[in-house]
């Protein structure tokens, strides 16, 4: 099973649609994971269209109208892998302890905010990542998005994927 970890989209505020590279990730992927901050809910349309499955939470940066039709947190299971979606975790410090409390039962936790990408494990075991923007790099010197893959359980092949330059 593909996935495609986006978060962090704010269209049209920072851009005024997703880059080609990740509409193409989007087409190629079995599941997409969007980790909040849409903005608006014309994304969130036609990313439903698009992808096989979408698996997303709204982020603090989303109103009523998206609020309406997504989580605040999302919990699925994938291929045997227990994934949680969340758009905040709060500081980069304690991060690891924080989320291992907050989602026990999980293996993978994908979460937004920051624009930074990350990755982690935290004790116990859950894998903590960061897709970063791929339309806001903030401080960061690309925008980015994640890729893996999932089979029996296991979490395999995790790139970071850097855009170049609009």
């Amino acid at each position: 099973m593909r996935l495609l970890m986006i978060a962090d989209t704010h269209l049209p505020r920072r851009a005024r649609d997703l880059p080609d590279q990740v509409w193409a990730a989007v087409d190629a992927a079995d599941v997409v994971l969007h980790a909040g901050d849409w903005v608006e809910v014309a994304l969130l349309d036609r990313l439903a269209d698009r992808a096989r499955r979408l698996v997303a939470v709204y982020g603090n940066n989303d109103g009523p109208d998206l609020r309406a039709r997504l989580p605040e947190v999302a919990e699925v299971e994938l291929a045997g892998l227990r994934v949680a979606v969340v758009h905040e975790t709060g500081p980069k410090i304690g991060r690891e302890q924080r989320c291992a409390a907050r989602f026990p039962d999980r293996d993978l936790l994908v979460f937004g905010h920051s624009h930074i990408p990350w990755d982690s494990v935290a004790p116990g075991g859950l894998r903590l990542l960061n897709p970063g923007s791929p339309t806001d790099r903030r401080s960061q010197p690309h925008a980015t998005y994640l890729t893996a893959e999932v089979a029996a359980g296991q979490l395999d092949r995790v790139a970071l994927h850097r855009l170049p330059p609009r």
